[in-house]
């Protein structure tokens, strides 16, 4: 049998390798890749990926369609392009995906180039001739339409917005049909936009059901020229789009198929990893991502200017990018690499950013690229004085930071663990009844501080088991005899914390020293990565001198709490869920391709601070009673279910009136709250999307603003009294 299937692999591959070698011939005579090389990469993927990753999974037919499913997804992952009978083409590779890699028969990718390339080139062209029409009309037609070029505006034309919940179309008709509702779409909104733009130069009122009319006949012409403009550009940097690049993106389809966090790494990428805390960063200060074809967001830098604006946040789609004064570059299955060069750039310079919301929603937002404030990505703390007098600590970790080259080279190089020391030190001092621990938004960082900072709340003892691919585990304990602060405890969490902000979570909730306070779980990414250069991964029989082979980031390790559970997937659930305003956003492992399960080994023996919390399900109680009366919460609570309503509705209504609407209603439930809660104002109380306000102020009165308006802070004072009093 299994012969019989390689017999058939290869008379299938000769013939889909010749036909598509023909018709790549003729379409880019001057495409050249090196194929022996591109061999190589994937012989030695199917090698090293059973061996390193700690799945334990093998490169074989089940993995093999896992990673077509991604090869699909990325090739066209809005289904904008392909065709249903493209993809079944392209389904007969799947089975063989495995067997290809191992003995160098590598054709997928030129089969879907190849057949990519000819769509782009019919979209093309069915685009062009939409957008040719420069003819508007409103009120004109039979029922007082807005008519703009081929397109009547005010006709109801529904549009599904999840790519998971739509089809590839039958025929070049339904691409036809697809993209007339897509730009139909693109135009209302260029309209929008520049209709307030315009509003705002002449000092209207800004109020979006007075500033947006649908009769200016001048502006409908501009937004069609804009949209011919931005879909030509689109279609350029299509078109350079290389063989090389196709293969790239296919070796990290296999690579994710054992892991969202597994990774191929193409040496023109390597870039990415130079971001380094010791240094500065110019540009907006966000950490992005490429998913299926689209750039998202992964976390904001603390002190950079994209968390001095305020706008700009975790799981935000990036659509499109305008440098000041510029048209937007649409950046829809752009590479990473190339979004982020445009992206970045001097300080000083502006630069404007079109993302889609968790919640559907749409927005603007001009962010002033700068130098990342470096004081604002270390640990600091503050002191929240209460009406009665009472005094808590406050500490806010944004990641578990460690110059570990300073420290190699004999130096002291700061540490998260030292700052945070310094921190309680500082509010032992003033004699604080409790301390706030805020690990919200902290993507984690070196384990070692993890470890080390659990270690000031607790007595020595284990803090963290750490298993590795090999079935191998050890267990890392908290090095000090001495408790830094052994008073009432607080950890604030959300959906972004993740690595070792969960395992410090986890610690200090197992050994039952803190109430851990936030969304229903955190991020659940429980697992360790490392780095492979395949450049030193060469066969021995290979005489060639290759180029370039890249890099693997392969996980190879997994974190297990205490008790045995794993921190991977579930995260870690709070005692107490409060309200929360991104609780739509389908943020996690849980929500990541392929993601590795949760699972549970033996737990270690350890002693937990036995008395130093009351009875959990009694201050869960008062909490969640003091949320219900608290108003800002519950306009947290009530925004947070329409927004997750909007989200579950993925179907747009692409009519004028109805789009509008729409857009009224989120910028309303915006300034509703950020009526009460200050990270969403600026400091006189306006909304931050305005691009009229000046966001760049004392970032130290700034923060304790927030910190001192932030609702989630206010009610763990309210728990730590609880604590106090019970």
């Amino acid at each position: 049998m299994k012969n019989n299937k390689i017999f058939s692999l290869l008379a299938f591959v000769v013939l889909l390798f010749l036909s598509s070698s023909i018709s790549l011939a003729a379409l880019h005579p001057s495409q050249e890749i090196d194929r022996k090389r591109n061999r190589l990469i994937g012989y030695i993927l199917s090698k090293k990926l059973p061996q390193l990753h700690f799945s334990d999974k093998q490169l074989d037919d089940e993995l093999s369609k896992a990673a077509f499913h991604l090869y699909i997804k990325q090739l066209d992952f809005q289904k904008r392009f392909l065709l249903a009978e493209d993809v079944t083409q392209l389904k007969a590779f799947a089975p063989y995906i495995d067997n290809n890699l191992a003995r160098g028969h590598i054709s997928l990718p030129d089969t879907g180039y190849d057949i990519l390339y000819d769509k782009i080139n019919i979209v093309e062209d069915i685009v062009a001739k939409m957008l040719v029409d420069e003819t508007v009309n409103i009120g004109k037609g039979a029922g007082g339409e807005i008519l703009v070029g081929s397109f009547n505006l005010s006709k109801k034309d529904s549009y599904e917005t999840d790519p998971d919940e739509i089809n590839f179309v039958k025929d070049i008709d339904g691409l036809r049909d697809r993209w007339r509702k897509i730009l139909k779409m693109q135009l209302i909104v260029q309209y929008f936009e520049l209709k307030t733009e315009q509003d705002k130069a002449l000092g209207e009122n800004t109020n979006q059901e007075k500033k947006i009319s649908k009769d200016d006949v001048p502006l409908w012409k501009e937004s069609l020229a804009k949209i011919r403009k931005r879909n030509s550009n689109f279609f350029q940097r299509l078109h350079q789009e290389t063989l090389q690049d196709h293969y790239d993106r296919y070796f990290n389809c296999i690579t994710r198929a054992f892991g969202p966090h597994t990774n191929y790494i193409p040496p023109a990428s390597k870039e990415q990893f130079d971001i380094n805390m010791r240094g500065s960063l110019e540009g907006i200060g966000a950490l992005l991502r490429e998913d299926d074809g689209l750039i998202k967001v992964v976390r904001i830098i603390p002190g950079s200017a994209s968390a001095i604006q305020g706008s700009l946040e975790a799981e935000d789609v990036i659509y499109a990018v305008a440098q000041e004064g510029e048209e937007p570059v649409d950046i829809t299955d752009m590479r990473l690499r190339d979004a982020v060069r445009i992206i970045r750039g001097p300080k000083g310079e502006a630069v404007t950013l079109t993302v889609k919301k968790a919640d559907g929603s749409k927005e603007n937002i001009r962010i002033v690229r700068d130098v990342v404030q470096i004081e604002e990505t270390f640990v600091k703390g503050t002191v929240i004085e209460s009406e009665d007098g009472r005094k808590t600590g406050y500490i806010f970790i944004p990641s578990f930071y460690r110059d570990f080259e300073s420290s190699r080279n004999g130096g002291t190089g700061r540490n998260s663990t030292d700052d945070t020391r310094a921190e309680i030190d500082k509010l032992k001092s003033q004699s604080v009844d409790g301390i706030i621990l805020d690990l919200r938004d902290d993507g984690g960082g070196a384990l070692i501080d993890a470890v080390d900072i659990t270690g000031l709340f607790i007595k020595a003892g284990p803090v963290v088991q750490v298993k590795n691919s090999f079935g191998r585990s050890h267990v890392l304990e908290a090095p000090y005899s001495d408790v830094e602060f052994d008073g009432p405890l607080v950890v604030l969490v959300n959906q972004f914390s993740a690595s070792a902000s969960e395992i410090v979570a986890a610690a200090l909730q197992d050994y039952q020293r803190a109430v851990i306070v936030g969304s229903k779980h955190t991020h659940g990414k429980g697992t360790v990565q490392t780095i492979v250069d395949l450049n030193k991964n060469i066969p021995l029989l290979q005489l060639k001198k290759y180029d370039d082979l890249g890099v693997l980031k392969v996980m190879i390790q997994k974190f297990y709490r205490v008790t045995g559970g794993s921190t991977q997937y579930k995260g870690v659930e709070p005692d107490i869920v409060l309200p929360n305003l991104s609780a739509h956003i389908k943020s996690g492992e849980r929500y990541l391709d392929y993601s590795l399960p949760w699972d549970s080994i033996d737990p270690v023996e350890y002693t937990p601070a036995v008395g130093h919390l009351p009875n959990i399900s009694l201050l869960r109680e008062r909490s969640l009673k003091r949320a219900a009366a608290d108003e800002g919460l519950q306009i947290i609570q009530e925004e947070s279910e329409k927004a997750l309503a909007r989200s579950k509705d993925t179907i747009l209504t692409i009519q004028f009136d109805d789009m509008l609407q729409k857009r009224i209603e989120v910028e309303q439930a915006r300034e509703k709250v950020a009526a009460h809660y200050s990270k969403f104002q600026d400091i006189e109380g306006k909304n931050k999307l305005d691009d009229g306000v000046d966001v760049k102020r004392d970032s130290k009165k700034k923060w304790l603003e927030e910190v001192n308006n932030d609702p989630y802070i206010r009610e763990a004072v309210n728990i730590i009294a609880d604590i106090i009093k019970l």
